[in-house]
């Protein structure tokens, strides 16, 4: 189980940190993922631009490759199932513990003017999202690695107080390292709400991708053969690794290695391949995005399969809690 908030466009980050496992997982496990409009709510009240945001996160998750009959791909607000254990985890829940995550101190910094009790417990409705499935596997970023382990912290209190409903849910990622894709700036990872043009996303345009990817930050060249790469140089080449051909990444790194690397012809290879890669994704999914009695199909089929497996978890949880007076 996974989901995605609907609050921008998805970026290269999304496909490698998550996506691309998503489609891999529809292959052997049986799959929830969600489009998290309620999660969205936290930082942007204004709901003007939400449907349409939602459906174009449905979209380019389809032409990523995900499978809406394999999967339950679903929107978070259709399954009302979902508030009802948010309420309940809220109690096993403690502000000094919600306080102290990474993402609730950005969002209060990006945010000064909206810090809501939603936002604090963000990490609590990520929980009830996750286990109303019993969730056992999330494919998830490097990111969200501290929700995640709050999500079994929160499953296990659950487990201790009230009896074994759920399992632990474990980050997948197929035995690879979670993966991070730096920003063309130098500046930490891409991000659907920091430096924009420090972002690839699934939807720029070919001309957009190029202008990108020739402004992203390098420096003078190394000096010596077989230099350390610095950071930013190092970005550039771990961008160059997710989209690019062994041969291409090899004479690259033969050319630093000798001191004869030109950057400008390094990004101009890079703004290519990208263009390779996201093109096909973005043309299908301004398809699909055409189509609104399809989408409408989808999230219907999606809701069913995922509130199905909620209300059987809730059947649980009522009777665990003691919830069940009849």
């Amino acid at each position: 189980m996974s989901g995605i908030r609907p609050t921008g466009f998805l970026h290269l980050g999304n496909y490698f940190g998550a996506v691309r496992n998503y489609v891999r997982m529809q292959e052997e496990f049986e799959c929830y993922f969600m489009v998290a409009d309620l999660h969205s709510l936290t930082t942007h009240p204004d709901t003007k631009e939400l449907k349409t945001n939602v459906h174009r996160v449905l979209s380019e998750n389809i032409a990523c490759g995900l499978d809406p009959d394999r999967v339950a791909l679903f929107c978070q607000s259709h399954v009302y199932e979902t508030a009802e254990l948010y309420l309940y985890l809220n109690m096993l829940a403690y502000k000094g513990e919600l306080e102290k995550t990474v993402t609730f101190k950005d969002k209060v910094r990006q945010h000064p003017e909206n810090v809501n009790a939603g936002l604090l417990t963000y990490p609590v409705l990520q929980t009830a999202d996750i286990i109303l499935h019993r969730a056992s596997y999330v494919p998830v970023g490097k990111d969200q690695e501290q929700h995640l382990e709050m999500a079994r912290t929160f499953a296990n209190r659950f487990n201790h107080r009230y009896g074994d409903v759920f399992p632990e849910p474990q980050a997948f990622n197929y035995g690879d390292e979670l993966v991070k894709v730096p920003s063309l700036d130098g500046a930490g990872k891409m991000s659907k709400s920091e430096n924009q043009y420090a972002t690839l996303y699934l939807s720029d345009n070919d001309k957009l991708i190029m202008d990108k990817v020739k402004k992203a930050k390098t420096d003078s060249g190394p000096t010596e053969p077989n230099s350390p790469k610095p950071e930013i140089i190092q970005n550039v080449f771990s961008l160059m690794k997710l989209v690019s051909g062994q041969d291409v990444i090899d004479k690259f790194e033969t050319d630093y290695n000798n001191c004869t690397i030109r950057y400008g012809d390094m990004k101009k290879q890079l703004g290519e391949d990208m263009v390779k890669f996201i093109g096909p994704i973005r043309e299908k999914a301004e398809s699909i995005r055409n189509n609104p009695a399809y989408l409408k199909e989808v999230m219907e089929k999606g809701a069913e399969k995922a509130r199905k497996s909620a209300a059987a978890t809730m059947e649980l949880v009522r009777e665990a809690i003691g919830l069940n007076y009849f």
